[in-house]
């Protein structure tokens, strides 16, 4: 039965689930709500903070099928519970209401069959449930739960041509209305009040209130009154910025609010609608002046410019192409499925905008919806920002432990009071309040806000260095960052690339490179006509815009581009092609007399070039292509532009030089991008018409090798030093970059990344095919010829080296593992006990996609780094997101995505930032230690004094509360971070050895001393149990006597507040609050010292002075407010040797224990030989006796087997 009640939905995607089915049953229900009676509601607010207990409280299990209610579980590390009430859509009312109808019509191209066979009983109906934004339907055919997909999965480019072109029937889109619902991406600000009861019914501030209402019957008034206004001041901070960054991303999202579309219906008619009503399917009319795009679709009619900055972050306008109509092209796909991300040169997603469409006479520029509402892309980034998933960290985890402790010890102080208030026969009342108020005092309400504040700091001073933060918690977990992924352009080097020079290629030969491409010489020559036609370049509002790598290289010639208006290309049936031509000084006088196919034009000083089609650039194929025609030409020509290995594979094989590799090599490992061009005439008989539908393997083939361009990318100034600084802080750097992998491997040498001296092994994984398994060959780059050892690398050299090396030598790598996306991914699917090993000395990483970057990080993650991510927001959300710190260097709106964005473009952000995260973690230790301690000296001070049926007087509890507790937590925790990274790395946990050890003898030394005080105390000859009366200090004449006396007569004590015990307690427990904050406030070398912190110091001394002098002399009135009785002046005198003594020794314990505590673990580690917990370190022990690793140079490592299990492939590697 357990197994049919248990389904997995979302199966291996980031958001799998575990899906249960319950019934409500009314007899829990009722057994529930007399819990909640019993327990004054306490019952509801437990059930309410755990959906997983609430289901179970008020349900019964039942079938999934069936089922009124799903609990959901994560299926990963966190373990989440969510529940969702299931549904019911009513299809009666629909001219498609009939079972088969429906399986006909939602199968028409469509990917999820709703319902193949409605259940009999639900014949008109469909069941669903929502969860996190997405509608999840009951699938008969699947017999479980399953989100419904638009036409971005499943469907053939030829379907989408042959089924979906036309458009949909009114009845149809009206019916999948009803599935899909309307298409908006809706974040609901919510209003103040459920933001209030949301935030109040936090456990925390449930807490207060019973805390509250306890000090009231108890007549704490004022402490009471204090917390009130901070928990009000909290609650209101905390609803306002909550509130505004629910406002801050509905502005963004309502970008693309509603807007009137046309779409075209099945008979050709156009009707108007509003984009809110777009489904899947409904072919959508761009209009010419541009839109906001309310939906994904791909392109089946002309031609757009679009604005993704709201995606990539990247401002160029891109040029959207048709998908290509693989049943007209000459030499077609196949039947290629249609995917958004391999086919997004065609696609155009939500939330981008169309700046410009070209368009052709009576034909409409179109594009078919295939993604509506949370299911595109924009939706996808917008759910990820509402939903995120929670940080997992060590600290936070132990926050509750310590909670936990804290609850333990109020428990045994909870029953140690209600035993020796019933062993003195105190009354029941004063018996319940005072062991309540016990679990008050050990489990302290300020320390919510207590540890927010080094947070709040720290965020503050990352803001004046120009670090924005929208994710203060992770402010903390930057200080455990011990691995750095950096894209490449942008971010280690300079944005843009300047043009370093041309070397062409004339009778197969290389001629030597030229810096200026802008002369006479040139301008009629077939590579100028390439650089000047090859290029998605375009004209917006009269500047050219695009790709800046095409921006240089138009701008290196000096050529003019023009384009047809709107007019022109609505008045010709001949499609306007966009012109480029040279400027005229750049042109010969004389007319060209060798150029025979000039004469037939009879103005032959123009030379103009005509762009007749246009082939994308595309990263799958690196290659873009172009048709053109010089005016005047019979025959067309095609010129190609794109990855040199790649444009030479396409060129007839007699036009490529003999030394082409060992040029271009030289090129890029000098860290210089190179790009090839290519040309070919075409043949005359391919017009104007058989152009625009011919296929791009016809052009592409068959091309003559003209020659490189090489393009410099400049390193950023601060680069190397930065590197420097993270590599001394013991911290990796990885690079992670969409470019050549030579080029990477040489920037990495050039910014320090490599070392001269380290090797470099590429791995060059290859996918099964023809029935061969996946294999790995493993090469190793040449050293730089600065190298001192640039003979031939020594194979055998670098594993004997390692096997003798210790595990801190290993951690500066001797070499290092470069492989492209291609590679990656293979590696990932087919040898999956490789990956953690590649990850230990994996550092380039080039020709990644973004979602590659993103599994690179979650690899990294998995063998337990803290990774950092730093990239320039282009592509680089998905990985800025996972990792535990992403700061992106872009400050456009695709930095939403990342918790962390730089003001200056510039990577000395992220030492600054890991120094602040550092600094806050510090910080955090530092308080909760002090809150610990808080928490355990009033808990024993209140212990002690209910021995002797005695405790605080509220205005004590206010003194120790609100003077010296909050003064003293919010003025420590602004100590600024250290002024350089250092090697040492914040414990990441507060359970730790020397944590701990620091901690319970504090606990010790300060119960020891408060004991001492309160049982010497009793010792003393003129000590008697106090009354009105009492005169210790015989002062029975003098003023203070007898304002004293007029206040202890006039004044009830019930609680029994005024005696020597207490006043004994209060001064020395007073002083030991102040003893551990100076004792905990550690500096160097993660913070400032104290003595830096000018506000912490001088609060203290006032403090210090305050309760010195009130000691020493008794001031009346103040005494009158404590509640302090008169001690003689030699009992002052020895409370204060006592507060010496011990202070003395808790900071020489303190400063011991840093010390010791080393020594300790470092010899608990040496007797255990224990294994370190982060498994990037037990892997490099592992690796260091492994004689097989690193692969040896020119040898292959092959997936040994395939093992077919519930239809997936296991593979079984050897190395």
């Amino acid at each position: 039965m357990d197994k049919e009640e248990r389904k997995t939905i979302n199966q291996g995607q980031e958001d799998e689930m575990e899906i249960y089915g319950y019934n409500l049953c009314r007899w829990k229900l009722a057994i529930v709500s007399v819990g909640a009676v019993c327990t004054g509601g306490f019952l509801l607010l437990l059930l309410y903070w755990m959906p997983e207990w609430r289901v179970k409280a008020t349900c019964i299990r039942a079938a999934i099928k069936d089922c009124e209610v799903v609990l959901l579980r994560t299926t990963d590390e966190f373990r989440m519970w969510f529940c969702a009430k299931i549904r019911l859509l009513s299809l009666k009312t629909h001219p498609f209401s009939s079972p088969k109808s429906v399986a006909n019509k939602v199968s028409n191209g469509h990917a999820v069959l709703l319902t193949e066979s409605l259940a009999e009983e639900n014949r008109h109906e469909i069941r669903y449930f929502t969860h996190h934004s997405v509608k999840y339907f009951w699938n008969d055919t699947l017999h479980n739960f399953d989100f419904l997909k638009g036409l971005d999965e499943g469907v053939s480019c030829t379907s989408i041509y042959e089924k979906h072109s036309a458009g949909l029937t009114k009845g149809m889109h009206a019916y999948r209305k009803l599935l899909y619902g309307i298409n908006e991406i809706s974040v609901k600000v919510p209003s103040v009040l459920k933001l209030l009861i949301k935030e109040v019914l936090n456990p925390f501030y449930i807490f207060q209130l019973f805390s509250v209402i306890l000090w009231c019957t108890d007549e704490y008034y004022y402490y009471a009154l204090a917390i009130v206004i901070m928990s009000v001041v909290s609650i209101l901070s905390s609803l306002y910025s909550i509130k505004k960054q629910y406002i801050m991303l509905h502005d963004m999202v309502a970008a693309h609010s509603t807007v009137r579309v046309s779409v075209c219906r099945v008979n050709e008619e156009r009707e108007e609608i509003f984009s809110t009503d777009l489904v899947p399917g409904d072919v959508m009319v761009i209009p010419l002046n541009g839109t906001v795009m309310p939906c994904d679709a791909v392109l089946i009619n002309g031609t757009c410019i679009v604005n993704e900055s709201m995606l990539t972050g990247e401002s160029v306008p891109v040029t959207k192409t048709n998908l290509p109509n693989p049943s007209v092209d000459i030499k077609g796909m196949g039947d290629e499925l249609y995917s958004p991300e391999i086919h997004k040169r065609h696609t155009l997603f939500c939330g981008t905008t169309v700046i410009q469409t070209r368009f052709y006479t009576g034909e409409l520029v179109k594009a078919i919806v295939v993604r509506t509402g949370f299911s595109t892309s924009k939706g996808q980034l917008v759910r990820s920002i509402l939903y995120p998933k929670p940080t997992d960290f060590k600290l936070y985890r132990d926050a509750y432990l310590f909670l936990l402790c804290l609850v333990a010890v109020a428990a045994i102080g909870f029953i140690y009071t209600i035993i020796n208030s019933i062993l003195n026969e105190v009354e029941v009342g004063v018996i319940i309040i005072e062991s309540l108020d016990i679990i008050t005092i050990t489990v302290p309400p300020a320390l919510p806000a207590a540890m927010t504040a080094g947070i709040v700091y720290a965020q503050r001073r990352l803001k004046k260095i120009g670090i924005f933060c929208i994710s203060p918690q992770r402010i903390n977990i930057c200080g455990q960052l011990n691995l750095v992924c950096f894209d490449k352009t942008g971010t280690l080097t300079e944005d843009g690339l300047d043009l370093w020079g041309i070397q062409r290629v004339e009778n197969t030969r290389f001629l030597l490179p030229e810096e200026n491409v802008c002369n006479e010489m040139l301008v009629k020559s077939q590579f100028v006509a390439c650089m000047a036609t090859c290029h998605s370049l375009t004209k917006i509002e009269g500047v050219l815009s695009g790709d800046p790598l095409d921006l240089k290289m138009f701008e290196a010639i000096g050529w003019i581009l023009e384009e047809a208006t709107e007019e022109e290309t609505a008045l010709h049936n001949r499609i306007m092609p966009t012109v480029v031509r040279p400027p005229k000084q750049l042109l010969p006088e004389p007319t060209p007399a060798g150029d025979q196919e000039m004469e037939l034009f009879e103005l032959p000083a123009i030379y103009e070039i005509g762009i007749v089609r246009q082939f994308p650039f595309s990263s799958a194929l690196q290659r873009m292509s172009v048709v053109a025609r010089v005016l005047g030409d019979k025959k067309m020509d095609a010129y190609m532009k794109g990855a040199p290995e790649v444009i030479a594979s396409l060129c007839k094989p007699e036009t490529v030089p003999v030394d082409f590799e060992n040029v271009l090599e030289d090129y890029t490992k000098q860290g210089f991008r190179v790009i090839a061009l290519a040309h070919r005439k075409l043949e005359s008989k391919l017009t104007w018409h058989k152009v625009q539908n011919i296929s791009r393997d016809a052009i592409e083939n068959n091309m003559d090798f003209m020659g490189l361009i090489i393009m410099q990318n400049k390193l950023k100034q601060e680069t190397p030093a930065v590197l420097e600084d993270l590599h001394k802080a013991n911290i990796r750097t990885v690079m992670v970059t969409g470019d050549n992998m030579l080029t990477a491997l040489s920037v990495a040498r050039d910014c320090g990344m490599i070392l001269p001296q380290d090797k470099v092994i590429i791995a060059e994984a290859l996918p099964p095919k023809d029935g061969k398994v996946a294999k790995i060959n493993w090469h190793y780059a040449d050293t730089l010829t600065q190298c001192s050892n640039s003979s031939a690398v020594d194979s055998e050299a670098i594993p004997i080296k390692l096997a003798h090396d210790s595990l801190e030598d290993l951690q500066v790598s001797r070499y290092h593992f470069a492989m492209n996306g291609k590679s990656f991914s293979v590696i990932l699917e087919h040898f999956q006990d490789l990956v953690p090993k590649l990850m230990l000395h994996g550092t380039v990483f080039a020709r990644m996609a973004p979602d590659q970057k993103t599994q690179l990080v979650e690899a990294l993650q998995n063998v337990d780094y803290f990774v950092g991510m730093c990239g320039d927001g282009a592509n680089d959300c998905g990985a800025l997101k996972r990792a535990h710190g992403g700061i992106s260097l872009s400050e456009l709106e695709a930095s939403v995505a990342s918790p962390f964005t730089s003001k200056t473009p510039s990577i000395s952000c992220v030492p600054n930032l890991i120094r602040e995260g550092r600094a806050a973690l510090m910080t955090s230790f530092c308080v909760f230690k002090f809150m610990a301690l808080y928490s355990i000296i009033q808990y024993f001070s209140v212990t002690l004094l209910y021995s002797v049926l005695s405790n605080l007087g509220d205005f004590q509890f206010l003194f120790i509360d609100l003077a010296i507790i909050l003064v003293v937590v919010f003025t420590m925790s602004l100590n600024p971070a250290w002024k350089e990274l250092v090697s040492q790395r914040p414990p990441s946990g507060l359970i730790s050895g020397a944590l701990l050890f620091s901690v319970l003898s504090q606990i010790i030394i300060c119960i020891g001393f408060q004991s001492w005080g309160f049982f010497w105390v009793k010792q003393q000859p003129w000590y008697e149990e106090w009354n009105p009366h009492s005169d210790a200090c015989n002062t029975t004449g003098s003023l203070y006597g007898n304002s004293s006396h007029s206040y202890n007569e006039t004044e009830d004590d019930p609680h029994n507040i005024q005696n020597y015990e207490n006043t004994t307690v209060f001064f020395i427990s007073s002083f030991q609050y102040l003893i551990v904050a100076i004792a905990f406030s550690k500096g160097k070398p993660f913070r400032q010292p104290c003595y830096k912190n000018y506000l912490f110091v001088l609060s203290v001394t006032i403090l210090y002075v305050f309760i010195l002098f009130i000691m020493l002399h008794p001031v009346a009135s103040i005494d009158q407010v404590l509640q302090i009785v008169c001690v003689p002046y030699q009992w002052r005198i020895t409370m204060l040797i006592i507060v010496f003594v011990n202070a003395l020794v808790s900071i020489m314990m303190e400063e011991s224990v840093d010390y010791w505590g080393k020594c300790c673990v470092s010899w608990a580690l040496d007797c255990r030989k224990k294994i370190p917990k982060a498994k990037y370190m037990y892997l490099a022990q592992e690796l260091l006796v492994d004689p097989e690793w690193p692969p040896k140079p020119q040898t292959t490592t092959e997936a040994k087997a395939l093992v077919k299990e519930n239809g997936s492939c296991q593979i079984i590697t050897i190395t």
